[in-house]
């Protein structure tokens, strides 16, 4: 596994969905996150309220300039997502360190496997410890039109 990511000078990295800045997330995620567009505020809203989520924010004027959610339980399972940095942000290496402080808190809870999706980022990831499915033909899923 790779050593954890430092977090630039100036920005911080918070679990505390206090902090979270949602209608900024919103924002970001529903108008630039191809995942996402389109994406209703209280859907949103509502996938905050369950889940894991983490913000990184600048210390000085305690602006949001990231955010990551986690779906688990916290014990054996977690889906990493919406993932995603302000484009006045990227470059600094934010989105790497806030992704390893993800995992490294969800080692600390014991979840054994993370998953994950992206369409573009995979070497991102892949500096972090993440790589394709052994076996992707065990995997199945189920969506609703």
């Amino acid at each position: 596994m790779t050593d954890l990511p430092r977090l630039p000078e100036g920005y911080e990295i918070s679990a505390d969905r206090a902090r979270i800045d949602a209608g900024r997330v919103h924002r970001w995620l529903s108008t630039d996150a191809y995942w996402a567009l389109g994406r209703p505020r209280e859907k949103q809203d509502r996938a905050i309220e369950g889940s894991l989520n983490f913000g990184v924010y600048d210390t000085v004027s305690g602006e949001q300039a990231a955010y990551a959610r986690v779906v688990t339980d916290r014990a054996t399972f977690a889906w990493l997502c919406d993932v995603y940095v302000d484009p006045s942000a990227r470059g600094k290496g934010l989105g790497t360190a806030l992704v390893g402080a993800v995992r490294e808190e969800l080692r600390s809870c014991g979840v054994k496997r993370v998953m994950l999706a992206t369409h573009d980022a995979h070497g991102v990831y892949a500096r972090l410890g993440f790589r394709p499915l052994d076996r992707p033909d065990h995997w199945m899923a189920l969506t609703h039109e």
